[in-house]
């Protein structure tokens, strides 16, 4: 009885802080959401969700959501690989993770002066006779500085995962005929998708609401859910549809978090050798 009562007392301060920073601000989202610009109770909001505009903006969001996710997913699944082969696999890996431990603004401010008119890249290409591109407030420029941002939350997962790869299942598979693609396919990818799973979470939920890289990368050319949100709170006011488009978007990271749930898988680190 003691132990029970001690751990519902430990329980005390996770369940407030849950209460207090998860429950009550989505409360406070759908509260907002059934009132108009007005201040009147209204369920406008949700029947203007459903127009084209806001549908063809959630469409667009989960477009680059995707193409975000997917090259992330492309460059960080053999990168991963790769780094778990290296002697100071570690310390490899730390040099990736150090970059995202600077401010994200910052970033975004030197793939500016990366992609302006007379950043270096534009200078190589004088150089080499192509001339000056604009780079800048394109759907590539936007794509290629989520995808350098979200890579390192990409790789972390998956680097793990496959670290944690008992060796002896992939030398039984080579032993057994498989080719390397058999092996990857068959053996290495199935024990190691809780990785790519989690990467999927960290990568494709947030590219969901991006809003200040849309801002000063792609020059408010690329509109996501995010972008939304920010114009309805601190250019139109109008916080009842922000807060309608808030909860949608909670809604669908809930989705995704449903479909990315991770099952373990048993061969993945028992009787691992050394």
């Amino acid at each position: 009885m003691q132990n029970k009562s001690t751990r519902a007392l430990y329980l005390i301060p996770y369940g407030a802080w849950i209460a207090l920073f998860v429950v009550a601000p989505i409360a406070l989202v759908v509260y907002y959401s059934l009132f108009d610009i007005h201040g009147d109770f209204t369920f406008a909001n949700y029947k203007a969700f459903f127009s084209s505009i806001y549908l063809e903006l959630t469409l667009s969001s989960f477009w680059y959501a995707f193409l975000i996710t997917l090259f992330s997913l492309l460059i960080a699944y053999p990168t991963a690989y790769f780094l778990t082969k290296t002697r100071h696999k570690q310390l490899w890996l730390l040099l990736i993770i150090i970059p995202s431990w600077i401010n994200l603004l910052l970033k975004t401010y030197a793939f500016i002066g990366i992609f302006g008119q007379y950043g270096p890249i534009n200078a190589f290409f004088a150089a080499i006779g192509i001339g000056s591109t604009q780079l800048l407030f394109t759907d590539f420029s936007f794509i290629f500085v989520s995808v350098y941002i979200f890579i390192p939350f990409m790789i972390l997962p998956i680097f793990n995962a496959i670290d944690r790869l008992n060796p002896a299942l992939i030398d039984a598979s080579r032993d057994l005929g498989a080719s390397p693609w058999t092996t990857f396919r068959r053996v290495i990818l199935p024990l190691t998708m809780n990785g790519v799973k989690s990467g999927i979470q960290v990568t494709f939920i947030p590219a969901l609401s991006l809003f200040m890289i849309t801002r000063l990368i792609a020059g408010n050319k690329v509109i996501t859910l995010g972008t939304a949100i920010e114009q309805q709170f601190l250019v139109t006011q109008n916080w009842g549809m922000g807060s309608t488009i808030a909860v949608f978007l909670i809604l669908f990271m809930f989705i995704i978090m449903l479909f990315t749930g991770q099952k373990e898988k048993g061969g993945a680190s028992i009787g691992k050798t050394k």
